[in-house]
């Protein structure tokens, strides 16, 4: 286990926060988060790099300027309560989600990763999530409707059955493209969708269907 990485965690917020980063709450959950415990040990003294890692079944934990950047946007949009993550992976993002709305649905299509990702999130006491084995392109509906909805990976396009278990007013934020991806964010104004096309992303595919 990395031994003295609050020094790293606090030289990482601080690249954030010259990144745009501007919300404090969003700063500090990543500054008190210990990302090493979400990668394997021989990348551990990477883990408060800028950067994202594998963490095998070919995805990665994401960047954290991304996780910070999605976790702000969502925010900003105004939700405060119940959130749905599309792409557990690692937990990272569901971790600092937790940390910062009321309410956490999560769900994964790989069994192994979600099984990691449950472990270290009782690790940290964060008992404020639920978590399913599934198919991301459904999403949650019987949880649902979700205040905000936070994707981390790249659709083709867009799930209609995501933007469905949006409440109106909810939003949510969205990678879009394949081989050129967009941050996208999408809020509900009654059955209108609203689009607002924010920044250029790199992230593993959406891919349909679950994986024992």
């Amino acid at each position: 286990m990395l031994k003295n990485y609050k020094r790293s965690a606090e030289a990482l917020v601080a690249t954030l926060a010259r990144h745009g980063i501007n919300d404090p709450e969003v700063l500090n959950c990543l500054e008190i988060t210990p990302r090493h415990l979400f990668v394997d040990t021989v990348l551990q003294h990477k883990s408060y790099e800028n950067t994202a890692l594998p963490i095998g079944q070919g995805q990665t934990i994401s960047q954290p300027l991304v996780v910070a950047r999605m976790t702000e946007l969502l925010r900003q949009a105004g939700v405060a309560k119940k959130v749905l993550e599309v792409g557990t992976g690692s937990g990272y993002q569901t971790a600092v989600l937790a940390q910062l709305f009321d309410e956490v649905y999560s769900i994964e299509r790989i069994k192994a990763l979600q099984w990691q990702a449950k472990r270290r999130l009782h690790m940290l006491d964060l008992y404020n999530v639920a978590m399913k084995h599934g198919d991301g392109w459904q999403g949650w509906a019987s949880k649902g409707p979700y205040e905000g909805i936070i994707v981390t990976a790249a659709a083709a396009q867009v799930p209609q059955a995501l933007l469905e278990q949006l409440c109106d007013g909810g939003v949510m934020v969205i990678p879009v493209g394949e081989q050129h991806q967009v941050l996208t964010m999408y809020q509900r104004q009654g059955q209108q969708f609203i689009e607002n096309k924010l920044a250029e992303v790199r992230f593993v595919p959406l891919i349909p269907g679950a994986l024992s």
